[in-house]
């Protein structure tokens, strides 16, 4: 399993007890997807490794695991280390909401300048994503939040937006319309 197969789940953040329980840090939105939890890619020198969890319990968006045949010295030795999991286990999005990587490819098209492009990618910047959307030569950057995104069409690879005035502008000219 490599990494483009997966999705980033969270982090192994500390130990808990004396057990060899580990507090896990999820990066999710409903814990609720995850109370089924079996096991985790943990990623280990660029590699990664399954771990099998014996016993999971939630807390806001931490939770408790206790991994199978790890001693409490080899599980505290997991802290600091990404999870994964593979992309097949994603949690269903409908409507709007999508993941980053599903959209790579998609054409966008904005209320005023119609076609503008096709994602190339989302850059993750801390204060916001922004899509970064290819259009011949010339690269548009739009910010990924809920007032731009209008429509998200899964079926035909297209997101309608209606980008703030003056944004596209900045990386068009009217020949480009």
């Amino acid at each position: 399993m490599t990494k483009d197969e997966c999705y980033y789940l969270g982090r192994i953040t500390k130990p808990f007890g004396f057990k060899g329980e580990m507090v896990l840090f999820l990066d999710v939105d409903n814990m609720d997807d995850y109370a089924n939890l079996d096991s985790v890619f943990v990623e280990m020198k660029n590699v990664l490794v399954p771990y099998f969890i014996k016993s999971l319990r939630f807390s806001g968006n931490k939770a408790i695991a206790l991994f199978d045949e790890l001693s409490p010295a080899e599980a505290a030795a997991l802290a600091g280390h990404d999870m994964y999991l593979p992309l097949d286990l994603l949690p269903k999005l409908s409507g709007n909401q999508f993941y980053f990587h599903e959209v790579k490819g998609f054409r966008v098209v904005d209320d005023v300048w119609g076609d503008i492009g096709v994602i190339d990618s989302v850059i993750e910047y801390p204060a916001q994503p922004l899509f970064r959307i290819l259009n011949g030569s010339t690269e548009i950057l739009i910010p990924v939040i809920d007032q731009v995104i209008k429509n998200v069409d899964r079926e035909h690879k297209m997101i309608y937006i209606s980008a703030p005035n003056g944004l596209i502008d900045l990386y068009m000219t009217a020949d480009d319309k």
